[in-house]
């Protein structure tokens, strides 16, 4: 919300206990901003490999319980990608989104390949959101540079592997998501 500039003048003008004060209230009303300066500021932006190990246990941890339906996989691959959309918002670190997705995918395709073998109308949803996934995660890798797509092209290509051997094949077909990636 843009502010007009006389407040913009008389928040300036305001005595710096006072702004602080405001500019703590202000803070702690909104979660994501209070991590991002707390990573900026206390962690001094040191502690990304930690936060990447963290949601990689999450990840791992979740794909031991036996989860008897694709919904219940779809609703654990969601709730995983929304922690890595915050870990971006929070540490800006755009290749540890790239390895974590693609480490989500592949753990949970590996994990549970027997409940996504083939394709019914349980498996639909997750197989859509599946083939959705390995179309972003391509289209954020194509983004790098040469140098560091190498780095990459083992996982990525185990991830399409398994993308177009489940029942997300069909949707991978539709999207045109390669078999391979180069």
């Amino acid at each position: 919300m843009p502010i007009e500039d006389q407040l913009k003048k008389a928040i300036i003008q305001m005595p710096p206990k006072e702004k602080d004060k405001l500019l703590i209230r202000l803070i702690t009303k909104d979660k994501a901003l209070t991590d991002k300066l707390y990573f900026e500021l206390i962690e001094d932006s040191s502690t990304i490999p930690e936060r990447r190990e963290s949601i990689m246990a999450r990840i791992t941890r979740l794909t031991k319980y036996v989860q008897d339906s694709p919904g219940w996989i779809l609703m654990d691959m969601r709730n995983l990608s929304g922690d890595i959309t915050y870990h971006v918002k929070v540490t800006k670190d755009k290749i540890g989104a790239l390895e974590l997705n693609i480490f989500l995918l592949n753990t949970f395709l590996t994990s549970y390949s027997d409940k996504l073998k083939v394709y019914t109308s349980r498996t639909d949803k997750c197989a859509l959101y599946i083939a959705k996934k390995a179309l972003t995660i391509l289209n954020g890798l194509n983004k790098l540079e040469e140098d560091y797509r190498v780095d990459y092209k083992k996982d990525t290509n185990k991830m399409l592997k398994l993308v177009h051997q489940l029942s997300s094949k069909m949707y991978a077909r539709q999207l045109n998501v390669p078999e391979e990636w180069e």
